[in-house]
This record gives C-alpha cells, sequence and structure tokens, in this order.
C-alpha cells in the first residue's frame, strides 16, 4: 500500500471538515433575516433566502453523509491492512500516523526511545518493501 492510499482517510477527513462548514455557512444564510429600515413598505425576503439555499443544503448533506461512509470503508480498509503487518512496533507507527493523524514527533514520542527522524525512516523502508 502506499502513501497515498494510507493517507486517503486524512484526506477524506479534512473535506468532509470543509463541508460541514460549507453548510453551516449556507443554513446561516438561508436563515439570517435583517430587515433594512428604509421608511418604505417591503415583504420579508426570508422565503426566498430559504428556497434559494434548500437544494444546495440537501446536496451538501448528501455528500457529507457519502463521505462519512467512505471514511468508515477506508478505516475498516486501514485496519485490515494495519493487522496484517506482523511487526507490532510498525503496526502501532502506521496506526498512529494514518488512523490517529498524528505528526511523526508525536508518534516518536507515544512509542519512546525513537526520534521522529528515525520512526519516519522506518516507516518509509516498511512501504518501499510492501
Amino acid at each position: 500500500m502506499t502513501k497515498k492510499e494510507l493517507s486517503q482517510l486524512y484526506w477524506l477527513n479534512r473535506e468532509i471538515e470543509e463541508q460541514q462548514r460549507r453548510l453551516q455557512e449556507l443554513e446561516c444564510m438561508a436563515t439570517s433575516c435583517t430587515s433594512r429600515i428604509t421608511g418604505m413598505p417591503h415583504s420579508s425576503n426570508m422565503v426566498d433566502k430559504l428556497s434559494r439555499y434548500v437544494a444546495e443544503i440537501a446536496d451538501l448533506r448528501g455528500l457529507i453523509d457519502l463521505n462519512i461512509k467512505r471514511c468508515f470503508y477506508e478505516l475498516n480498509r486501514l485496519n485490515r491492512f494495519i493487522n496484517s503487518v506482523e511487526d507490532s512496533q510498525m503496526r502501532m507507527i502506521l496506526s498512529l500516523r494514518y488512523i490517529n493523524g498524528l505528526p511523526w514527533n508525536q508518534i516518536a514520542a507515544s512509542i519512546g526511545g525513537n526520534t521522529e527522524d528515525s520512526v519516519r525512516k522506518a516507516h518509509d523502508r516498511y512501504l518501499k518493501r510492501k
């Protein structure tokens, strides 16, 4: 398995975060109603705003649900791959890096007795052999 394949869970999570941020933004735009006081009679634009954003909000929610399902698939795929690794330290490195998303310095601290460079290089050597 390549680094790119192993990193898919990380990128899916970032994508979901961005989609959720956009969803919040759309919901806020759809429900915010500030009226302008001009002295002239006017009607509420609340229904127009809502109808303009409803389809986009529904589509975005569908994309988020789809990506969450992809995350579960990726997590299961990563766990199967990691559990197939014979070396327990390498399993721990792979799990901390690709499932927990930790940087190399935190992985080295979790494992103990290693520098971040030694952990990263061991990881790279292992993936090269596979």
